[in-house]
């Protein structure tokens, strides 16, 4: 499993360097992070490089994929919740400097999206979701320990034996450690068995409505990481076709 800060520097959004490149992706208030259309990009130097990755979110309903989005975008958190119709799409721009070239990349991380009733009813949504996919991330809640051990399950479901997207497991409600039915031992049996990261984000507004970027930051450093690891093993890729799992 990879360590943390192997090819990024997660540290570097806080340095001179790091905060005037995420200038450009905040509001003049320079807390509120701006919404990108499709047209839209942050105005960067021209040599900061733009690399874009399809990340497709998995997991039961109501397991907090829309707020989770909501939270690593700076969006507003939705207090209720209702099921995703068809597809939604996100996209987040995410700098980070690759220590092993000491150069800038922004990330631009598109996340989709599908309602798990969608999933069921259309049998082109799945596929949609998952071509030319980079990343599939599967989420579980904290308080709902089924949705944890169906995590296996989805592997199969969504993967194949071809599959070469990279593998994140995000925990949701993380904030709810009164009502949590997952155990630490549980995590840390799964990333040694599975040897693939899990990830813990609260599902809860910040302050004022204001994004934590102390909060997002590394979640956000350590899924462009992943990325960017995978990259390395497709490119180093082994004649016999044989790839781990980031």
């Amino acid at each position: 499993m990879l360590s943390p800060g192997t090819y990024l520097n997660h540290e570097w959004y806080r340095s001179q360097e790091g905060r005037e490149i995420i200038s450009s992706l905040l509001q003049k208030n320079l807390v509120t992070r701006k919404t990108f259309g499709l047209l839209e990009k942050p105005n960067v130097p021209a040599q900061v490089e733009e690399v874009t990755y399809k990340i497709f979110l998995v997991g039961k309903s109501g397991v907090g994929k829309t707020s989770t989005i909501a939270k690593l975008s700076g969006n507003q958190i939705p207090t209720s919740h209702s099921e995703t119709a068809g597809i939604q799409t996100t996209t987040i721009y995410w700098p980070g400097k690759i220590q092993q070239f000491n150069k800038v990349i922004m990330f631009k991380l598109q996340l989709w999206d599908a309602g798990e009733g969608a999933l069921k009813k259309f049998d082109h949504i799945q596929p949609a979701c998952l071509e030319k996919c980079d990343c599939t991330m599967y989420l579980f809640s904290f308080v709902d320990k089924s949705s944890f051990d169906d995590i296996p399950q989805n592997f199969g479901r969504f993967s194949g034996p071809k599959d070469t997207s990279c593998k994140i497991i995000m925990g949701t409600k993380f904030d709810q450690h009164a009502h949590t039915e997952i155990t630490q031992r549980d995590i840390r049996d799964f990333e040694q068995n599975w040897k693939i990261p899990i990830l813990k984000i609260r599902n809860i507004p910040d302050n004022d409505g204001k994004t934590d970027f102390n909060d997002v930051a590394q979640i956000l450093n350590i899924i462009c990481e992943h990325l960017w690891y995978r990259d390395v093993l497709l490119s180093n890729k082994t004649e016999e076709g044989k790839i781990s799992y980031c």
